[in-house]
């Protein structure tokens, strides 16, 4: 049997109660397919990148499984036809890993005092704040506080001066 870590993501308005009982019962399709999750970590509810079938939010559950691969076909069938699971991803792995998951680490250190963000304007490789060529004057492109677009950066015929 292989090692496998298996990520789903349930409709927002599904409650935590209902996330738990949904793993239990993918828990229960694997072992009835001769395999066995060793792990269960439950990472809360999590913004999506992008809107999924209406939802901006979904509650996001980890499977560690030990199980050959007719286990885990019949899981991914079961998830692909439940209406609450909006998105499911398994990868094969070398191990399951003991203790907490790099996304429960990561939200531990966002729940410290200050979010567990850097304090200042941080925005880039660059000081003063990141690239803004239309607030500091660099750069071409319009210009609020003269007449037009000048992406050439050629005074105007209004501002040459004769001498």
């Amino acid at each position: 049997m292989a090692f496998y870590e298996n990520v789903f993501i349930v409709r927002q308005d599904v409650s935590a109660t209902q996330v738990e009982t949904l793993a239990n019962e993918f828990g229960e399709i694997v072992k009835q397919n001769g395999g066995e999750v060793k792990k269960v970590e439950p990472w809360g509810l999590r913004s999506l990148a992008y809107r999924i079938r209406k939802n901006r939010k979904g509650h996001y559950m980890l499977l560690g499984i030990d199980a050959p691969a007719a286990a885990l076909a019949e899981l991914e069938r079961n998830q692909r036809l439940h209406d609450d699971v909006i998105r499911y991803l398994t990868v094969k792995v070398d191990a399951i890993e003991e203790g907490p998951s790099a996304v429960l680490v990561s939200r531990a250190k966002d729940d410290r005092p200050g979010g567990g963000r850097r304090e200042g304007g941080f925005r880039g490789g660059r000081e003063g704040g990141g690239f803004r060529g239309d607030r500091d004057g660099g750069g071409g492109g319009y210009r609020g506080d003269r007449d037009g677009f000048r992406g050439d950066r050629r005074p105007a015929a209004a501002e040459t001066t004769e001498g």
